[in-house]
Formats: structure tokens, C-alpha cells, sequence
């Protein structure tokens, strides 16, 4: 709890006049494309001949395609991109009760040997030894650390805070993530700007700041995340102009909307149950990669079928159907109007939006059917995400007789 209130002293703390938070009022999906910085994150690298090799056995998904990049395509003909690509990876580490520690963004850093040269004719020299960069939550990087370095052992990896000189964006808003045309060619002008040489200057931000390989990638969770990379600190992105960089609340606003947590502090730091806060939908958790720490209990859940509790995405309203600002804090119970039965807890709130981990059972009885312990004055609405499939909205009879 005190953790996500640091986090709204952050977000207050980092705004400015010029990139104020949107009233959670006012629709985001009509702001148009906006990137941010994301001070609330940080970066660690892995360097070594084993680093594949610890990540699998550590992380919830199947990191090998890290190190097996694919042909980047016929239309990669510049000297600005790889000739090769491996998208990112999410994923997460669980205690060995199986229970959620950490998330990661994983990327394979940007390899001289496997990008055209400045002339655009051939590969530049190798590099050495595979390097693989994670973004992870700012808060907890050192804890983070710590408990890599002890799950290490003897493996042949480095791991190093290098939040200094490398940084977190994300790239989001309705006209680059739901429509498709605008979606495909946003995509090919961030692919387009790259080592530079022969930069396509109808896409490039007026930094210039791609000289090293970094672009963007498609965020790996969902489609209607848009976009997310790391680039190094001392750049701007591509395609980030001062009028669409906007503040870190915005992206937070979007995931409330999207219906999608991230990072410790809000997915509870050795509580959550992976699947109850929708990991498996987030492209998380792979139930076909062997062993990891903890993947006893998250494998167990997801074939007996049965999650009673999931992450949903909240409104709150007073009597008149006003949205309500700032009235309900983390922590609080959600209850059945009538019965005063508890459905479950807010866990993130921000403006008159939330998430809530709740009971499926009674989560999707209508606008006015629930309440909040000791604010009977407000409703909360539950709204089910465009994303998530069918099949998480059978009762258990239901999964039953589907079996």
C-alpha cells in the first residue's frame, strides 16, 4: 500500500506544465499517439555464455528466442535496422511458492554483426558475448539485484545495474494501437530509423537518438499497449517530439483503462498469484518450457481450470452517476450492495479508475450491485477488457462440462 501511494508522489513530483496527468474523464483513446519516459523503471543487464541458460530456469516464459533471432524481412533494406530480430520478452519471477516477485522486459541488445553496414552491403564485426537488458521496476532494483546474484550460483553471467545509462519509454494512444492502417505505418517509420546512415528523415525526432541500433518494439504483452523500448539515456527516441511527450500518469491511466498491471507495486510483491492478476493473457507465462522457480503451482492452477479471482479493471460513481476523483484509496473492500458480502480489493486507484482483485462470481452484476466498505455512496462499475477471452467468464460448472 505505501508503496503505490510513493508511486503517486512520484508521478505528482515528475509532472510539469506542460505534460499534465488527463482527468480520468477525459478519453485517452482521443489524445492521439503520446510516448513517455518511464522514471518508475529501470534497467540491468545480463552479459555471459549462460546467460539464456539462467533466465530460462528463473523466469515464468521461454526465453530462447532471445538468442535466435529471425530474419528481419524483404522490406529491411537499410543500413537502419538489424537483419535480424528477436522481440522482446515479458515475463516474471515467482517465489518457489509461486507467487509473484518481479516482471521483466527482456531484449537482446543490438548486435554489430547482425545489422548492415553504413553502406547497407554487409555485417559489421562481432561483438562477443550475447547481452540481454531487462526493464524492471525502479523501486526494488537493488532487492531486484540481490536476489539475482543469489539464485546465480557459479552460472556464467554478469548482472549490472546500467539504469544510468540506458532508460525506459512507452509509446501509446489510440491512433498507433486500434487502427490497423495507422498501426502498420507507424510500425514501418519506427523500423525505418535505426544506426543511421541513411536515416529516413521524414521519421526521425529532431534528437536524432537511435545511433546505437535501439527502436521500438511492439509491446509483447497486447497490441493495445502500443509500443515499448529502452534507448540510451542520453537520446530522445525516435518519433518522441516535446508536444507528444506526455507524463507517466497518462501510461498509467491507459493500463487502467487496458485493464493491465505492471511491475511490484502493483501486482502485491509475494502474494499475487500469477493467473489471478491475468499473466497468462499478457503473453507472461509459457506451459510449455520445462522448469522454472515456483511453476509448480502456477502449472497446477491453470489445468485444474478453476481461477475464482481475477484483476479487473474499475469506475467508480457517486448516486447521480458522476465518475468520483480520488475517493477511494488502495486497499479498500469491494462489497455486494445488497448482501454486504465482500467481492474483493481495490488494489490500484488513480482519479475515479482502478483495478480490483475480485471475484468472478460476483464481479459482473451490474453497474449499481457493488459497493465500497464504508462509501456507500459510491458504485463500482466493473468493465470487462476487449482482450480477454471467452472462455475466463465460464462458471466452474461451465469449465466442467467444457472439459
Amino acid at each position: 500500500m505505501l508503496g503505490f501511494k510513493s508511486y503517486l508522489r512520484f508521478l505528482k513530483s515528475n509532472s510539469c506544465s506542460r505534460r499534465q496527468l488527463f482527468s480520468t474523464q477525459t478519453p485517452l483513446q482521443s489524445a492521439g499517439p503520446m510516448a513517455s519516459l518511464l522514471k518508475t523503471r529501470s534497467v540491468i543487464r545480463f552479459k555471459g555464455p549462460e546467460t539464456i541458460k539462467f533466465l530460462q530456469g528463473l523466469v515464468t516464459n521461454d526465453v530462447r528466442s532471445l538468442d535466435d533471432p529471425q530474419p528481419a524481412g524483404e522490406n529491411n533494406t537499410t543500413p537502419n535496422m538489424s537483419a535480424v530480430v528477436a522481440p522482446p520478452v515479458y515475463a516474471a519471477m515467482l517465489t518457489p511458492q509461486g507467487r509473484f516477485l518481479y516482471d521483466f522486459f527482456l531484449y537482446r541488445a543490438p548486435r554489430t554483426d547482425e545489422k548492415l553496414d553504413r553502406t547497407g552491403s554487409g555485417p559489421g564485426p562481432d561483438p562477443g558475448e550475447l547481452e540481454i537488458y531487462a526493464d524492471v521496476e525502479g523501486s526494488v532494483v537493488d532487492e531486484l539485484l540481490a536476489t539475482l546474484k543469489r539464485y546465480r550460483l557459479r552460472s556464467k553471467v554478469d548482472i549490472e545495474n546500467v539504469a544510468e545509462d540506458f532508460s525506459c519509454w512507452q509509446r501509446f494512444g489510440g491512433n498507433i494501437t486500434e487502427d490497423s492502417s495507422t498501426s502498420s505505418q507507424y510500425e514501418s517509420e519506427a523500423n525505418s530509423i535505426g544506426w543511421g546512415g541513411t536515416v529516413d528523415q521524414s521519421g526521425v525526432s529532431s534528437s536524432q537518438g537511435n545511433g546505437l541500433g535501439w527502436h521500438w518494439n511492439k509491446d509483447p504483452r497486447l497490441s493495445c499497449l502500443g509500443y515499448r523500448a529502452i534507448f540510451p539515456s542520453n537520446t530522445t527516441p525516435p518519433l518522441v517530439e516535446a508536444d507528444k511527450e506526455t507524463d507517466e500518469g497518462n501510461y498509467l491511466l491507459w493500463r487502467l483503462e487496458k485493464g493491465v498491471a505492471e511491475g511490484p507495486t502493483e501486482i502485491a510483491k509475494g502474494e499475487a498469484i500469477p493467473l489471478e492478476y491475468n499473466l497468462a493473457g499478457l503473453n507472461a507465462i509459457s506451459f510449455d518450457k520445462g522448469c522454472y522457480i515456483g511453476q509448480e503451482l502456477v502449472a497446477r492452477t491453470h489445468h485444474r481450470g478453476v481461477i475464482r479471482k481475477r484483476l479487473i479493471p474499475l469506475r467508480f460513481f457517486d448516486d447521480n452517476g458522476k465518475e468520483v476523483e480520488q475517493k477511494i484509496s488502495p486497499g479498500s473492500e469491494v462489497i455486494e450492495r445488497e448482501s454486504r458480502k465482500k467481492v474483493g480489493t481495490v488494489t490500484t486507484a488513480l482519479g475515479s479508475r482502478g483495478f480490483g482483485l475480485l471475484r468472478l462470481d460476483e464481479a459482473f452484476k451490474g453497474k449499481d450491485s457493488l459497493s465500497v466498505k464504508g462509501c456507500d455512496d459510491v458504485s463500482v462499475e466493473t468493465v470487462r477488457p476487449e482482450w480477454w477471452p471467452s472462455e475466463w467468464f465460464l462458471s466452474n460448472e461451465d469449465r466442467s462440462t467444457a472439459a
